[in-house]
């Protein structure tokens, strides 16, 4: 005979069950429906320019597209374009990492430093990064570097900002608690305010993720010879207007993927934590 307390846990079994199942269900719907509009739009795409709805020369088709990135594969243009681009948004995107990180934690050490730093920092991340970017040609130079530090200035100011903020907002009552026990701050931020910000610091690299791929493509389109960027603006400028959506598409295509990979290692940290 099963007591009150195994008949209330298989309840709660059968209930978790039954949530999971309906989770499940959801996502499959969701991730079904999103296929679902995506190739509605791509048979829409089509059939307007067969039909001659829209103007095949300027809005393409996704048979163009599909043939010209076949072209850019087989003679591997695919591969130098996109590999320039790719390698220079993750080199962009682990440098904001690293230097938002320290400044952060510099910030939230020195109050004093925080408060002569923190008005420059909201006026540099307000001022338009395209701004910047002649400028950092100038200094620089047309090549890989420029393109880095194009990358970096549009997201590092706001990345310091956001994560300095999340410093601040950790546990006071733990902190003085280490405090009174005799703890300095540096111990303060290895046992509290670090730990306890991952979630924040994962979160704010999914965005710099996205704005670190923004910068080079704005790097590329003023002094790049190769990479998607150029590809755009050389395409643009001569009217292979197939170039420009394919190299478009091979843009969302990579932030879509980076973007997950950030998901993946938040959702790895969420489960293992």
């Amino acid at each position: 005979m099963n007591t009150p307390q195994q008949i209330n846990n298989n309840n709660i079994s059968t209930a978790q069950q039954l949530y999971m199942k309906r989770h499940k269900q959801h996502h499959h719907f969701v991730t079904l429906m999103r296929l679902l509009v995506l190739i509605s739009f791509l048979i829409l795409w089509e059939v307007a320019a067969q039909m001659k709805w829209i103007d095949p020369f300027f809005f393409s088709s996704p048979s163009n597209v599909f043939t010209y990135f076949i072209s850019m594969l087989v003679d591997g243009s695919f591969f130098k374009h996109t590999g320039i681009t790719l390698f220079e948004t993750l080199v962009s995107f682990m440098l904001i990492t690293v230097i938002s990180l320290v400044f952060s934690v510099l910030l939230w050490y020195s109050k004093t430093f925080a408060d002569i730093i923190e008005p420059y920092l909201v006026v540099l991340n307000s001022l338009p990064k395209s701004a910047l970017a002649p400028l950092i040609i100038v200094w620089l130079g047309t090549g890989t570097d420029t393109i880095i530090v194009a990358g970096i200035s549009v997201a590092v100011f706001g990345s310091i900002i956001n994560l300095y903020t999340g410093f601040k907002e950790a546990n006071q009552e733990k902190i003085k608690l280490i405090t009174t026990l005799g703890g300095n701050r540096f111990v303060a931020l290895k046992k509290v305010v670090l730990p306890s910000s991952i979630p924040m610091i994962i979160s704010n690299m999914k965005v710099n993720i996205g704005l670190a791929l923004v910068g080079v493509i704005i790097g590329e389109f003023l002094a790049a010879r190769k990479g998607l960027g150029y590809l755009i603006i050389y395409g643009s400028q001569v009217f292979q207007l197939n170039m420009v959506i394919t190299s478009i598409i091979i843009l969302c295509i990579i932030a879509m993927g980076l973007y997950q990979a950030i998901h993946f290692l938040e959702h790895w940290y969420l489960k293992h934590k």
